[in-house]
């Protein structure tokens, strides 16, 4: 899962629809080169709108936003630069290339040089992008991993999914797909289809000397993003492994059943967020929310000033004031370093862990009128305190190393790709030590011990029922 988080803006509406209007190369290319300043321009006032329908002309000494437009306008030597090499590409490459795979090579190429979290995605990548942020698909549920010779690997299918009732097993090769091979390139997407449709799999299985064919009928698919469990009375953890759209609900009825195990009341909740690349920037401050009775949550600040945000609490705290623990790592990255962020400042948690991958930007997803779509960086966020952790991370309350036998991961952190938007408060020197990736059940059982510490259960309380069951 990429780490990103999206959050949609009016951004995407305006950007959206300055692309969709330029149709000539020309145009095409100035809608490209302009997209940035395009959710700049501001709508006529409406005296300047009835002068137009008029008829009359505004002069650029009447205009108070001629100077400003017209230092946004793109430089016409750099028009004829780009078209002049594109018909050199077009008529002399060694190899033919079509108008359509060149302008996406220039669209690619006018994204290479922004840092690595703006993208430009494919109508394939585009709907995996909002799969992935919903939570939920249409096809088989099931885990595939393309082998190179084309077949499938069926690696897990989900529990309860039309894959696991039609009675599919891990290990099983998927050799055909309605009788024909399985694509080579998206074999995957094969499996993918409407609610209700059948798809017909020709299965190889360890043990079984010929094929088969398994009649599976697709439907919604939902992945869920958060697990809660009971690690001892009255004390859970709830694990979050990204930040979709249901994720605070989920969340929320994670919380409801640990309470109710617990009997009405929780003593201390850890949230689990390691290796959580991040994913929805609304889902954190909703988990926030929900356990925050006031305060910023997170601001997110762009060149767009009309699109800047200030995320606030509303009252109600569903722990009730029990103490929290966020488990962190250098995995945990964007909307998951929103949500630490929020509930360290705010005083409302202890952060125990490795220091957190450090990436503070917020991307908008525009999407393109042939099904493609732009990811861009449109904002940094901030932390109720007004920090940015871009490119420097969040550093845990309580330091957990990794195990001995595990490499430290030093360069995975924001700072070390190349490209990355320079944080504020990232300096050339200091601390450029990123954080380790805290695996197992160990980071988990510190995370513990300082929850208990800080519902104030000493070890002498913790280890008293069972003294007194080894003197019965």
């Amino acid at each position: 899962m990429s780490i990103n988080d999206r959050v949609m803006t009016p951004q995407r509406t305006r950007l959206g629809a300055a692309l969709s209007m330029r149709r000539s190369l020309t145009a095409i290319l100035l809608a490209f080169v302009a997209l940035p300043l395009a959710a700049q321009t501001t709508a006529p006032t409406q005296d300047s709108a009835q002068d137009k329908k008029a008829g009359k002309e505004i002069s650029a000494s009447d205009d108070p936003t001629a100077a400003t437009n017209e230092s946004k306008a793109v430089p016409l030597g750099e028009i004829r630069r780009f078209v002049t090499t594109y018909e050199a590409v077009k008529n002399a490459y060694v190899e033919p290339k079509t108008d359509a795979q060149l302008m996406h090579s220039a669209v690619r190429g006018l994204l290479l040089d922004l840092d690595p979290h703006s993208v430009y995605f494919d109508h394939d990548d585009a709907e995996r992008f909002d799969e992935d942020a919903e939570g939920q698909y249409e096809g088989l549920g099931i885990q595939v991993q393309q082998q190179p010779n084309a077949t499938l690997r069926i690696v897990a299918p989900m529990d309860g999914s039309p894959a696991q009732k039609s009675g599919l097993k891990s290990g099983d090769i998927i050799t055909a797909i309605d009788g024909k091979p399985v694509d080579r390139d998206n074999g995957n997407r094969q499996l993918r289809g409407k609610a209700g449709t059948p798809v017909r799999l020709t299965i190889r299985r360890k043990g079984v000397a010929k094929a088969f064919d398994v009649k599976v009928v697709r439907a919604k698919i939902v992945v869920p993003s958060v697990e809660a469990k009971m690690l001892e009375p009255g004390f859970g953890t709830v694990r979050v492994s990204g930040f979709q759209a249901n994720t605070a609900v989920e969340f929320e009825q994670a919380i409801a059943k640990l309470k109710q195990q617990s009997g009405g009341k929780l003593r201390g909740l850890i949230i689990d967020l390691r290796s959580n690349p991040g994913g929805l920037l609304n889902a954190a401050v909703q988990m926030a929310d929900d356990v925050v009775n006031s305060g910023t949550i997170v601001s997110t600040r762009g060149r767009q000033k009309e699109g800047d945000t200030v995320y606030t609490a509303a009252p109600g705290d569903l722990l009730d004031g029990a103490p929290i623990v966020v488990l962190v790592d250098a995995g945990s990255a964007s909307a998951s370093e929103v949500l630490a962020g929020a509930l360290k400042d705010l005083k409302r948690a202890r952060i125990v862990g490795s220091r957190t991958f450090g990436k503070g930007s917020v991307q908008s997803l525009l999407p393109l009128d042939n099904g493609d779509a732009v990811k861009l960086t449109t904002a940094r966020y901030y932390t109720p305190s007004g920090k940015s952790i871009q490119g420097v991370g969040i550093k845990p309350d309580v330091i957990v190393r990794a195990d001995g036998k595990q490499a430290s991961a030093g360069d995975y952190r924001e700072s070390a790709l190349p490209g990355h938007l320079r944080g504020d408060d990232e300096t050339d020197g200091g601390d450029d030590t990123g954080g380790e990736v805290l695996d197992g059940q160990a980071p988990l059982n510190a995370a513990l011990a300082e929850l208990k510490r800080m519902a104030g259960v000493t070890a002498a309380t913790a280890t008293a029922p069972a003294a007194k069951r080894k003197a019965q």
